[in-house]
C-alpha cells in the first residue's frame, strides 16, 4: 500500500516509524511519504487566508493543497479529508480502506477549508464527536488502524479477527500466566483443554460485555441462534 500524507508538521507522524506500522515499512509492504503543503504555497508561504463574507478564523486556501495533490501523480487515491463533520471512522471502515492500493490523507488545520479543496475528495472522516488542533493525530490514527489489517502485516491473520469490533462484539477476556494472582484465578473452563466450553465461554463473556458496556452494538448485529439464546440468558441475570 502506498499512503501519502498532506501536512503542515510531518515530525509529527514519528510514531509511524515504530511498532507494527513501523515493521510493514521495512518489509515493504507500506510506504509512507509526508507532503508539507506550506512549501507549494503561493502567497509567501500562507497557506490560510481570511473567509469571504467575513466571519472567525482562518480557513485553509485551495491553491497548496490543489498544487501538493498534483505534484504526488496519484492515478487513482482514496483521497481523505479529516473533517470533525465527516462519517465516524470504525472497524469497518478501516477494513475497507485496507483494500486499497494508494491512500491519501489531508490533514487541517484552522478554521476549516475551502470548500473547493473538497472536489478533491472521495472520503470525509472524523474519528469522533470532538475537535483537534488538526488532523495528524486523526490520521495517524486511522493509519494504525487501516495497516494491520494489510495482509502479512500480522503474522497471523486470526490474531485480528478477535479483536473488539472486528465481528461487531467487544473481545471476551483474556488471561495468560500464572494462573493465580494475587489470589485472582483463571476461569476454570480457559484450562480445561474442552475447546467446545471454551468456545462457548468465550461467545458469552464476549455478548455481556458487549451488552453491559456497549448495548448499541447489538442494535444492528446480525445474531445467531445461539447468540440470541445466550444474550437472553445474561439479559435475564
Amino acid at each position: 500500500m502506498k499512503i501519502d500524507i498532506l501536512t503542515l508538521f510531518p515530525d509529527m507522524f514519528a510514531p509511524l516509524e515504530h511498532s507494527i506500522v513501523g515493521k510493514a515499512k521495512e518489509r515493504g509492504l507500506l510506504e509512507i511519504t509526508y507532503h508539507n503543503f506550506r512549501e507549494n504555497a503561493e502567497k509567501a508561504r500562507h497557506v490560510d487566508d481570511e473567509p469571504y463574507g467575513g466571519g472567525q478564523g482562518m480557513l485553509l486556501r485551495a491553491q497548496p493543497i490543489f498544487d501538493t495533490y498534483d505534484k504526488i501523480g496519484a492515478k487513482n487515491p482514496r483521497v481523505i479529508l479529516l473533517d470533525p463533520a465527516g462519517r465516524t471512522f470504525d472497524q469497518a471502515y478501516a477494513e475497507e480502506l485496507s483494500q486499497e492500493e494508494e491512500l491519501i490523507f489531508i490533514c487541517g488545520h484552522y478554521e476549516g477549508y475551502d470548500e473547493r479543496i473538497k472536489t478533491l475528495v472521495t472520503d470525509e472522516i472524523s474519528i469522533g464527536d470532538f475537535v483537534l488542533t488538526g488532523g495528524e493525530l486523526a490520521a495517524m490514527t486511522m493509519i494504525d488502524a487501516t495497516v494491520r489489517l494489510i495482509p502479512d502485516v500480522i503474522g497471523k491473520e486470526a490474531s485480528h479477527q478477535d479483536d473488539s469490533f472486528s465481528s461487531g462484539l467487544l473481545e471476551y477476556p483474556q488471561y495468560t500466566r500464572p494462573y493465580d494472582f494475587r489470589g485472582m484465578k483463571v476461569p476454570d473452563v480457559l484450562m480445561s483443554g474442552h475447546h467446545k466450553n471454551i468456545r462457548r465461554w468465550r461467545l458469552e463473556e464476549s455478548l455481556r460485555k458487549t451488552y453491559l458496556r456497549r448495548p448499541d452494538l447489538l442494535e444492528n448485529y446480525a445474531f445467531t441462534k445461539e447468540e440470541a439464546e445466550i444474550l437472553e440468558r445474561i439479559k435475564a441475570e
